[in-house]
């Protein structure tokens, strides 16, 4: 029996003499080296502007030498509807790292990002918000000593200092509305965000609508455990993920308002230490057809055994908006959160007015639905119109009848083929 191993080319090249690259791979490798410098161009355009700025008001080069830097977590939310993702990119700065990191270096608390030690734990999409997401780095310290901190070589440290640097309500201060720090915790400098995780929390939300929330929560309980979900993700063969086994720890369906109509609102809160990418969005997707009647339960079993259903059906997923990383879990004994009672009293104050506009709208709304039904004489619940995409066909197909995606192996030999990945057979 073999084992698929998968080399990334774009990294076993960078160790290549160029002299030995073909006229084709010569160009490819031109171009992405340009990608790369237009990426480094939107990191570093606004601090090249703000520095620029600087010098010419005569103010004078801060010396991040003459401090010492501490290693430390924090706890970033973020309502991310109106940004590109959190992950900085190449052709936009509307990012939530980008404006992060434009934060940090106005208020000098890194030097660059290059030199932060920085480690994220989620990757969220285009348009998803979160309440927990962590993020590690090192940041310019007052303190000569303590938990996470450190004087690099070269660098000195103010002695006698007892407060901390206000980490928290300084970045809050120049961050946009939309992106609040909410904690901060000192941790040891070998924590990474990503990797010491032990468990992540998804919270979507949508309206009742004509969902059989039930028949929901049925279905749900057979993702808990570990099990292959290459059939519930976009599969990113491209990037060298060919294992598709994650365990989900707990999943909730619970309704979280009063009401018990079709525009009562249900929380879907699923629980695992990692997943994939667009999984909880395929997963929703899934158990939206299980509460419409369109699917049975067993749906969820039948796309988990890989072995009879290699190939994922076609299906639509649901809408990014209602996705928020709520939570990011670290043992205690490494993460002590710091939550400071005046500074959280400015977010709760700024989130409200987001919360205040959006409430106004959606009540606005709410009115004239309710006028319109009685006008009507009718009632429609069809509220969950907008979160799957995708065309919504006059006649169903059930999802085993559909048209299948390519299988994990079909995906490699197309890649290798276009040769963005190499293939190696190795004797297990």
């Amino acid at each position: 029996m073999s084992n698929i191993k998968i080399i990334n080319t774009r990294v076993a090249r960078e160790t290549q003499d160029l002299q030995t690259l073909s006229k084709e791979e010569l160009i490819a490798r031109i171009q992405q080296l340009e990608s790369h410098v237009t990426q480094l161009r939107n990191l570093l355009k606004p601090k090249l502007t703000s520095d620029k700025q600087g010098n010419k008001s005569g103010s004078k080069v801060f010396d991040h030498k003459k401090y010492a830097k501490r290693h430390v977590l924090l706890q970033v939310a973020y309502v991310g509807w109106d940004y590109a993702g959190f992950v900085v990119q190449e052709h936009t700065e509307k990012t939530i790292e980008a404006e992060l990191f434009k934060a940090l270096e106005k208020t000098r608390l890194v030097e660059s990002r290059e030199t932060s030690n920085y480690h994220r734990c989620g990757r969220t999409d285009k348009g998803v918000s979160s309440f927990g997401q962590a993020v590690s780095l090192d940041l310019r310290s007052n303190l000569s000593e303590g938990k996470g901190v450190f004087v690099p070589n070269g660098h000195q440290a103010k002695v006698g200092n007892t407060d901390e640097i206000a980490y928290v309500g300084i970045l809050n201060k120049v961050l946009p509305p939309e992106i609040r720090v909410v904690a901060w915790a000192p941790v040891s400098k070998t924590l990474s965000a990503r990797f010491d995780c032990r468990q992540r929390t998804y919270h979507y939300y949508f309206p009742k609508a004509n969902l059989d929330i039930q028949s929901m929560r049925v279905a749900a309980q057979y993702l808990i455990g570990e099990h292959d979900f290459r059939n519930f993700c976009k599969m990113d063969v491209g990037n060298g993920v060919i294992k598709f086994h994650r365990r989900i720890i707990n999943i909730q369906i619970e309704a979280i308002d009063n009401s018990a109509d079709s525009y009562s609102m249900i929380r879907l809160e699923l629980k695992g230490q990692a997943f994939l990418w667009h999984q909880v969005r395929c997963i929703v997707a899934i158990l939206f057809l299980v509460g419409q009647g369109k699917e049975e339960a067993k749906i969820i079993q039948e796309l988990l055994d890989v072995e009879s259903n290699p190939r994922k059906p076609q299906y639509g997923m649901a809408s990014e908006v209602p996705l928020n990383l709520f939570s990011c879990t670290y043992s205690d004994e490494d993460c002590q959160w710091i939550y400071d009672a005046e500074t959280l009293r400015y977010v709760i104050s700024d989130y409200q007015m987001l919360w205040t506009e959006n409430m106004v709208k959606a009540t606005m709304l709410r009115e004239m639905l309710d006028s319109l039904e009685k006008l009507a004489g009718i009632k429609i619940e069809n509220q969950l119109k907008g979160l799957v995409h995708g065309i919504e066909p006059k006649t169903y197909l059930p999802l085993m009848k559909r048209q299948k995606c390519e299988s994990l192996e079909e995906r490699i030999n197309a890649y290798a083929k276009r040769q963005r990945i190499e293939v190696t057979e190795t004797s297990s």
